[in-house]
């Protein structure tokens, strides 16, 4: 299946992209069988082959989540944006869950005392 996907160049630190066509096995710094323009994210300029991009969404190939986003804000295609990115869920353990819940359902009259040592 081809893929309509972005590819890093640029600097350490500041990243461009090209908008490219390829198969989606390859991989991403991998031959590109088209090179249909480019992608600024530092001042937000995106510039394509519209021909080139209609002609290759005709033939089957499919746009990444964020380059379907990028040709939808240029009004290339038309739709709803998709989710692109998530962060990722922060994992809470259980066992610390449970006893601050517990910890915090208990009444004051509920604690126990503590005990002092004997002497």
């Amino acid at each position: 299946m081809l893929k309509i996907r972005l590819t890093r160049t640029g600097k350490n630190k500041f990243a461009t992209f090209r908008v490219i066509v390829t198969e989606h096995t390859n991989p991403v710094k991998g031959k590109a069988l088209e090179v249909l323009g480019s992608y600024d994210p530092h001042s937000n300029v995106i510039t394509v082959k519209e021909e080139r991009v209609k002609h290759w969404l005709s033939e089957g190939a499919q746009a990444s989540p964020t380059v379907h986003n990028l040709l939808v804000d240029k009004k290339i295609i038309e739709g709803k944006k998709v989710t692109a990115w998530k962060p990722p869920k922060k994992e809470v353990k259980a066992e610390e869950t449970k006893t601050e819940t517990a910890a915090a359902t208990e009444t004051p009259a509920e604690q126990k005392p503590e005990e002092k040592p004997a002497v």
